[in-house]
């Protein structure tokens, strides 16, 4: 199993980045290259994930098409929620957010990612040479969106 653990500080009250984190039209401006799209397969489709609801995530990583539902299965807001996969390619994925407000309008964002790759001695090798340094990715340029977003006037855009 790989933990891997990201922290964004972003110019904005802790309540607007919780809500951007858990927008589905924020993750998806953040997957653009990987046409990403949440599919209609018993969940949501837009909006702000809530406490047990279910997103199906389509997208192409590595040259194949893959989906991927997850469902909100802890909230605290605006200090933390988790998703977690229900179904998908991975043996494990689980996605803890955490929020903390500091001096001022700042928000610290922390991200503890954890997942296991399918086959477990194969998965293990793609795990250490391949899936670290691509999820890592993913992940930061999720929190890009989420901080650009938050920081400027496009956050009207994605919040009520």
């Amino acid at each position: 199993m790989v933990t891997i653990e990201e922290t964004t500080f972003i110019g904005g009250p802790i309540e607007r980045c919780f809500d951007l984190a858990r927008s589905v039209e924020v993750h998806l401006a953040g997957n653009v290259h990987f046409g990403e799209a949440a599919v209609a397969t018993g969940g949501i489709t837009s909006g702000l994930m809530k406490l047990g609801e279910r997103v199906t995530w389509r997208a192409k990583h590595f040259g194949v098409w893959h989906q991927l539902a997850s469902e909100i299965t802890e909230m605290n807001r605006p200090t933390h929620f988790q998703d977690v996969m229900q179904q998908g390619i991975f043996r494990f994925l689980r996605h803890d957010h955490f929020f903390r407000a500091l001096d001022g309008d700042l928000t610290e964002m922390r991200d503890e990612f954890r997942f296991a790759a399918p086959l477990p001695v194969l998965g293990r090798l793609a795990e250490i040479f391949v899936l670290r340094r691509h999820m890592r990715a993913l992940l930061r340029e999720r929190n890009a969106v989420i901080k650009r977003i938050a920081e400027s006037g496009e956050w009207r855009t994605y919040l009520p």
